[in-house]
């Protein structure tokens, strides 16, 4: 199996498992962050690959499309962490478009990728995701609701990038008489 062939499969069974365990409905968001360079086990930012990009894309889009998510893709420092989303997803939430249009230098390979896949692709600058799934300590902690809950994967890199995953739920407030489902 080509090395390319691995990520995809790495990638698919991290996201596999998130959405085993995070209960998303359609429609949702789901973030993805992802350093193509720490995949490559390089330092973020300083090795970014489309090859890579798109192994990724081909082990998570087609688990996305099939439960009926949003994907949205949080793009590098260079774009202010801002994320590529489909422009139904940003008419359905209410978030603010930003004109700027990601590539490999400043938003990074896998946010160029997701603006090659996706319908209709747009820009916005902050969201509040679903569930999250960052490939290579990208931060995708901004663009989740609150509260954020680790998720623990079976895979914990993709390449050589370090693999985190969080889902949210309701915060839970009151207290000591207040009772939570």
């Amino acid at each position: 199996m080509s090395e390319l062939n691995v990520l995809t499969q790495q990638a698919r069974e991290a996201l596999q498992g998130l959405l085993a365990v995070a209960g998303l409905k359609p429609k949702q968001i789901l973030v993805i962050g992802c350093s193509t360079s720490e995949v490559a086990g390089q330092k973020i930012g300083s090795a970014s690959n489309m090859d890579i990009a798109r192994a990724l894309m081909e082990g998570t889009f087609p688990l996305i499309k099939e439960n009926d998510l949003y994907l949205a893709v949080q793009g590098c420092e260079h774009i202010n962490r801002a994320l590529v989303v489909e422009e139904e997803c940003a008419e359905k939430y209410g978030l603010e478009i930003v004109s700027v249009v990601p590539h490999q230098k400043a938003g990074g390979s896998f946010s160029t990728v997701t603006w090659e896949v996706l319908k209709k692709p747009v820009v916005v600058e902050t969201i509040a995701g679903h569930a999250g799934l960052d490939i290579g300590d990208t931060f995708i902690g901004m663009h989740l609701k609150r509260v954020a809950v680790p998720v623990r994967l079976g895979i914990r890199e993709i390449g050589k990038a370090h693999v985190t995953a969080a889902r949210v739920r309701p915060k839970l407030i009151g207290g000591e008489r207040a009772k939570y489902r």
